[in-house]
């Protein structure tokens, strides 16, 4: 396939420019997410009648059109409009020994301290005055008493830190003994590892080939927050990238361009996106090299989406433990050798997330203040909103309907009509609709409609004849946009 794509070194160089001063984040409080989230029906706390539930969310009507909006825009991003990458959709339990293998049970953990006067536990790198951590002072023993960290709720003393390992366990069986122990996966990308032999065979794959998933992964973490930016139920978007080892460096600067390029394509803004190496310390057990994405939220600057040179670790691992070949036979070359593993892993949650906050614009038009979300319209839950002037004209409600059923054979289309035209166009906009299209009482007469644009506010008047058409072309268009600046 053919891409163009700019080089590693000149992505990095943007990000260097803005890393040396802080953008500031799109929207200064959380709070202002979390409230319009819960207000217009993206996300609700969990089991809320009952008290809800830590760091697990629910979301609602707009909420989950956002989210499947970002999995369909990654899906064909990655597998659509690629001829290299295949999907995969693989089991949540697994057989417990690929853990094992994959260094989880031993070393998936996080550095856990715990009050001596309340007994609340956090993770010792989201206390205060641990922002610079590095990985060997994680493991340092007195790091509690070295940097004077007390408890954040009350001031008392902390203990020294001990791991805590993050999968959840569960079993499988009647009987909930030992040898019935399973865990609810941390990761998708294992799924890609122990398939990778059925996957190159049944599809017929040359490296360098890749297997991407979306799914569900479960993380019990010690101190989750800040939305839903850290949860315990999440969902991931993981590509393992296969290729030659002598390939892997090059592949993977390439890969860092084009993650960066998914996110600027629809929408969030260059100076507020950065990349960050890890250190030679904090590289997981498996990586030879790792980058990720940062994006500045409104509490600083975390991970969006990590790009990893895993090296050979996994394949080899799984090959070892389980007998099984999962080397692969290059005929021109005539040898065989493990493929080593680019990997890219990001989330819709956090994805959508981010979109929805740099989306968030607010401005005084006529003395109010009108806020709006300018998501890509890709991205935006619906599409477009049929409307009233009249409710009380049946001839304009029909014609509303026939429109809205027309537009749902294609697109995400909305009928309303519970306040007046102007505070419907608030709505609208708060839940980033791009497109409203007005029926009035000249439609009646000259078989015409309003259509009013999100983002400029213009109006402009279609025949009702070209209203399906003028939405998917736009869509279209907008599919076909070149990335933001």
């Amino acid at each position: 396939m053919t891409e163009t794509l700019p080089t590693a070194p000149e992505a990095a160089a943007d990000a260097a420019a803005v890393a040396a001063s802080d953008p500031g984040p799109a929207v200064e409080s959380l709070d202002t997410i979390v409230s319009l989230a819960k207000r217009r029906g993206f996300v609700f706390p969990s089991s809320e009648i009952y008290g809800g539930i830590n760091a697990v969310w629910d979301y609602g009507p707009l909420g989950v059109e956002l989210k499947n909006n970002v999995k369909r825009a990654w899906w064909r991003a990655m597998v659509q409009e690629r001829d290299d990458i295949v999907g995969l959709d693989a089991g949540i339990l697994m057989h417990p020994q690929v853990w094992v293998t994959s260094g989880h049970v031993e070393s998936f953990s996080d550095p856990m301290v715990e009050c001596a006067t309340d007994k609340r536990r956090f993770r010792l790198d989201e206390l205060p005055g641990t922002e610079d951590l590095t990985e060997s002072d994680k493991r340092d023993p007195g790091i509690v008493e070295r940097l004077g960290l007390k408890c954040p709720i009350d001031g008392g003393p902390l203990s020294a830190p001990r791991h805590f390992n993050l999968m959840f366990r569960t079993h499988m069986g009647p009987v909930e003994d030992d040898g019935a122990v399973v865990y609810l996966r941390p990761e998708t990308a294992q799924g890609s590892y122990v398939n990778f032999k059925n996957v190159a065979q049944s599809m017929r794959r040359k490296l360098p080939f890749g297997i991407a998933q979306v799914g569900k992964s479960f993380r019990n973490e010690i101190s989750p927050g800040s939305f839903v930016f850290r949860m315990r139920e999440f969902e991931q978007m993981e590509m393992q990238y296969f290729v030659r080892p002598a390939e892997a460096s090059r592949i993977f600067e390439e890969w860092l361009p084009r993650r960066w390029r998914w996110y600027t394509r629809y929408g969030v803004a260059e100076r507020r996106l950065r990349f960050r190496e890890h250190a030679p310390d904090e590289l997981a057990h498996y990586a030879k090299k790792a980058v990720d994405v940062e994006y500045r939220f409104p509490f600083g600057w975390k991970e969006l989406e990590g790009i990893h040179n895993r090296g050979d670790w996994d394949l080899g691992r799984h090959q070892a433990a389980s007998g099984e070949n999962l080397e692969y036979f290059d005929p021109q070359a005539n040898e065989s050798f493990v493929p080593w593993v680019v990997e890219t892993a990001g989330g819709p949650d956090r994805a959508a997330f981010t979109f929805l906050i740099d989306a968030y614009r607010e401005e005084e038009v006529r003395g109010e203040k009108r806020v709006s979300l300018a998501l890509h319209p890709e991205l935006a839950p619906y599409k477009v909103a049929v409307l009233p002037l009249l409710k009380k004209r049946p001839e304009i409600v029909q014609l509303c309907q026939r429109l809205v059923t027309d537009l749902r054979r294609d697109v995400m289309a909305v009928y309303d009509d519970t306040a007046s035209i102007g505070k419907l166009y608030r709505r609208q906009d708060e839940i980033g609709t791009p497109w409203c299209v007005t029926v009035d009482v000249e439609s009646l007469e000259d078989a015409a409609v309003t259509v009013r644009d999100r983002d400029t506010m213009m109006q402009e008047r279609i025949s009702v004849e070209q209203v399906h058409r003028f939405i998917t072309d736009r869509l279209a268009a907008a599919r076909q946009g070149e990335p933001a600046a």
